[in-house]
């Protein structure tokens, strides 16, 4: 049965799976403004745009295509679905995808799993973006992930669960960062939470819109480590 308690926490496993999040997101945060982190930003981007897709199709919508610009911008073009289902999933989507990075990284076959699905996904949207930027994200992504897999598989240098668990957390925190930057400090009147405000009957604005977007990615991240001591218990 599930440790849903998590008595006696923590054994070794979890105890460097917390200090390891400790340490990303430390190292994540020193760095957020270098060019180090920028494909990993870009990356959220596209999980973000990607969501949007992946709620356009589920809505029986068309998606007309997806960009990520190196200004870390990116925009989905659709056509039918439902609309107020797929203004969210962007923000929310890549806090979900988050927290699944984050969980496949507890175990080396999930990390395989993970990984594996990563690059067909790259691999599909490839052929539906509309711009260079994101081509060669996809491009670049397939053959770092491939790299680590060979690596993982043929050598004594074990990184894949960590680059899984990395993307993970960098995916959450840029979440939580890039709601609040787009939709509460700024407010940024072409955003998602602005559009859904105007389609949406409950009376609350972009910026409220936001917060509680915000408070629902930062519950995923919260959620994720939580899961992921009860999977290690």
């Amino acid at each position: 049965m599930p440790n849903w308690e998590l008595k006696n926490c923590c054994n070794n496993e979890q105890v460097a799976f917390l200090i390891t999040i400790g340490i990303f997101s430390v190292v994540i945060l020193a760095l957020w403004r270098t060019i180090l982190l920028t494909p990993f930003k870009l990356i959220t981007v596209f999980l973000h745009e990607a969501s949007h897709a992946l709620a356009c199709k589920l809505t029986c919508g068309h998606v007309e295509g997806i960009q990520v610009h190196a200004n870390e911008g990116g925009v989905t073009q659709t056509r039918g679905g439902v609309y107020w289902l797929i203004l969210p999933a962007g923000y929310l989507g890549s806090s979900f995808w988050g927290m699944v990075f984050i969980l496949a990284s507890t175990n080396l076959l999930t990390a395989r799993i993970a990984a594996g699905c990563f690059v067909v996904a790259l691999l599909i949207v490839l052929f539906v973006a509309k711009n260079w930027t994101l081509r060669g994200l996809c491009i670049g992504f397939i053959i770092f992930l491939g790299i680590v897999w060979i690596l993982q598989e043929t050598t004594k240098i074990r990184i894949l669960r960590y680059i899984i668990l990395f993307i993970g957390i960098m995916n959450s925190l840029f979440s939580v960062y890039d709601i609040y930057d787009d939709l509460i400090s700024r407010r940024v009147h072409s955003s998602d939470a602005e559009k859904f405000a105007e389609v949406c009957p409950c009376p609350c604005n972009g910026v409220a819109w936001g917060v509680i977007w915000g408070l629902i990615s930062f519950m995923f991240l919260c959620g994720s480590m939580y899961l992921g001591l009860v999977i290690m218990s």
